[in-house]
């Protein structure tokens, strides 16, 4: 569905006097607040496709209508919430989920509603429908040869299906690894998995990137090929330029310290970007910021050190992408969340004061250090990131107009109450 722009203007309308008033206090109290609301504004959170419909876990799926049914209507569902939001101008697509049967025709409908095409993924992790191998002992590292080409032919297919939309990356996660001592030899698995991406780093064109995810443990549970971001690292480093490492803020063991990972390689140059979400105990893929919001903002304190050392562009010199199950609430509510989540921590980045923490750093004053990290996380930056949604053309309360409208009781309408989104 469509949500038309009267609507908008007459909802952010019968707001603007509160928020003006939040906004004047923001400006008085915050520096460089113009600079920082037009860095909001550049600053977009690719959808994934698989994002759009109910999750669930291995016990069971609870859907709750009107999810979409077809790539057509995810790519209007994100739509939906660019509208919203201004800030979901992308969208990411996996495939075989989501393979365009008429690219031109899918490329037109997500310039319809101002959305680009994000990293493409490859599905190497579950057999399909027809599918001739298994990958039920791994893809890449798969001690058949006959699989893992089965398995680089499949990335190949994925990077020409994303030539013709006009993506630029490839995402690779493999589910490959191990669930009991001596099922695998480490060393072998290791040189398959690298032989593999070898080839399909070499199917990638010149202006392309290929972003090598990493993941602690599931559905393996004694090894995984690609475990963390060390043997990540280590694979992009061995394949050449055009490849880095994705991050997955789930795909940790607890309490790692991701925001050391982010700036150890951002410091290496192999950084290329994040699958964002939230997490409790493991991979539990929660809304963005409903768990951890200060080691949200630490995250991003260091990404806007590290790019701003390296004369990065914020917006564009990383992927930035959602990764998330939405077991209880609606999809397109939650996702709105975590986007929100998202800006107000990279807000949060940007108004710390850098100057002062490096010379709190240098006289060892830790004390200080600390006050100035938290006076930056507990600064009310909502205002900010509200006003760049109104000056892009979005809501001022994205949630409360979704609500307002109905949204998906329309979708609901519209699609049935027993709809399935494509690839769950």
């Amino acid at each position: 569905m469509l949500l038309e722009k009267y609507k908008i203007d007459g909802h952010n309308e019968a707001l603007q006097k509160a928020h003006s008033n939040r906004l004047a206090y923001c400006n008085t109290n915050i520096e460089n607040a113009e600079s920082i609301i037009e860095k909001l504004v550049a600053f977009q959170i690719a959808i994934p496709s698989w994002a759009l419909g109910t999750g669930g876990t291995r016990f069971g799926r609870f859907s709750g209508g009107g999810e979409p049914r077809s790539l057509e209507e995810k790519i209007e569902d994100i739509g939906l919430l660019h509208a919203l939001n201004k800030s979901s101008g992308a969208i990411s697509l996996h495939i075989p989920w989501d393979i365009p049967e008429n690219p031109a025709h899918i490329k037109a409908l997500a310039a319809q509603h101002g959305l680009k095409f994000d990293a493409m993924n490859s599905n190497t992790f579950q057999d399909q429908p027809g599918q001739p191998l298994s990958y039920k002992f791994g893809s890449l590292q798969n001690v058949n040869k006959a699989i893992r080409r089965q398995a680089i032919d499949h990335n190949i297919e994925v990077i020409r299906h994303g030539v013709e939309l006009g993506s630029n990356s490839l995402t690779v996660w493999l589910s490959d690894g191990s669930c009991f001592p001596g099922q695998l030899n480490f060393r072998e698995a290791f040189q398959n998995t690298l032989s593999g991406l070898q080839e399909i780093y070499k199917a990638l064109p010149d202006n392309w990137k290929i972003f090598v995810e990493y993941k602690a443990y599931e559905p393996n549970f004694y090894s995984t090929t690609v475990g963390d971001w060390g043997q990540s690292y280590l694979y992009s480093s061995k394949l050449g330029d055009k490849a880095y490492t994705l991050v997955d803020l789930g795909h940790h063991l607890p309490n790692a310290n991701i925001e050391q990972i982010v700036s150890l390689l951002l410091m290496e140059g192999k950084l290329g970007g994040f699958h964002f979400n939230d997490s409790k105990y493991g991979d539990d893929d929660l809304t963005t910021g409903s768990i951890k919001p200060y080691q949200l903002y630490l995250i991003f304190n260091e990404l806007v050190e590290g790019m701003d050392a390296r004369g990065m562009d914020h917006a564009t010199d990383l992927g930035w992408m959602i990764d998330a199950s939405h077991n209880v609430k609606d999809p397109l509510e939650d996702l709105i969340q975590s986007v929100e989540a998202i800006l107000i921590a990279y807000t949060q980045a940007l108004i710390t004061d850098r100057k002062a923490l490096q010379e709190a750093r240098q006289n060892n004053d830790v004390v200080k250090a600390q006050e100035i990290l938290q006076h930056a996380f507990r600064t009310d930056v909502r205002p900010l990131v509200a006003e760049s949604r109104l000056r892009a053309g979005g809501a001022l309360d994205p949630i409360s107009l979704f609500r307002k409208e109905k949204v998906r009781e329309q979708l609901i309408k519209n699609r049935g109450t027993k709809t399935v989104a494509t690839g769950l």
